[in-house]
């Protein structure tokens, strides 16, 4: 069922995707939708690349510090598509949770470039779900600080100058209501489908 709602999901996007390139060819800047205040980018930090991602966040039921049953989020599985510029809607990264190589192999958000394999490692530092922004239904919106990078395996560097990461615009990919309640549901997994925006920033 995850499986066939994901493709239905990308087929969706694949659809209308054409127009949204249309909107910002000739962009050389995208353009950042308003925020709120607390998850802006930092003076100094302009934004350089968008990508429209469209997967599922990840959960398993397992036992919770406190004693009690819950989904624990184990990071989540993308494909982000780039629109930007000119030119055909393209798979442009792939966003996974991985080990950073710069914080002693920490678990942590990582997009990778699909062209040149240059990766970035992300530490969500500031979060909304500020209803005049964010979808009640909809996991929060994010303010990400790089804390790690790493050139691809031929020295492509597309990623590597990344300061800050945004990841607005969310839809789905909350952590689910039911499912981890009893004893036998501690290791169930849940992959649920979610679409956001994320939005690329390099120092001035």
């Amino acid at each position: 069922m995850v499986v066939t709602r994901l493709l239905v999901m990308t087929g969706l996007f694949v659809a209308l995707a054409p127009g949204l390139a249309s909107a910002e060819r000739g962009d050389r800047q995208p353009r950042v939708p308003p925020v709120p205040v607390n998850i802006e980018a930092p003076a100094g930090h302009s934004v350089y690349l968008k990508g429209y991602a469209v997967g599922t966040q990840n959960y398993i039921c397992a036992v919770t510090r406190s004693g009690a049953l819950d989904w624990t989020f184990i990071g989540p599985q993308a494909t982000l598509f780039h629109t930007s510029h000119a030119g055909p809607v393209h798979q442009s990264m792939t966003h996974f949770l991985s080990r950073n190589p710069d914080e002693a192999e920490t678990l942590r958000p990582t997009w990778q470039d699909s062209n040149d394999s240059s990766a970035v490692w992300g530490l969500s530092i500031r979060s909304s779900q500020d209803p005049a922004f964010v979808h009640a239904d909809a996991i929060p919106w994010l303010l990400l600080e790089v804390v790690g990078d790493r050139h691809g395996p031929t020295g492509g560097k597309a990623l590597v100058r990344t300061t800050f990461i945004q990841r607005l615009n969310t839809s789905g990919g909350r952590k689910p209501a039911t499912g981890c309640a009893v004893t036998d549901d501690i290791g169930a997994a849940k992959f649920v489908p979610y679409s956001a925006e994320y939005y690329f920033y390099r120092e001035d």
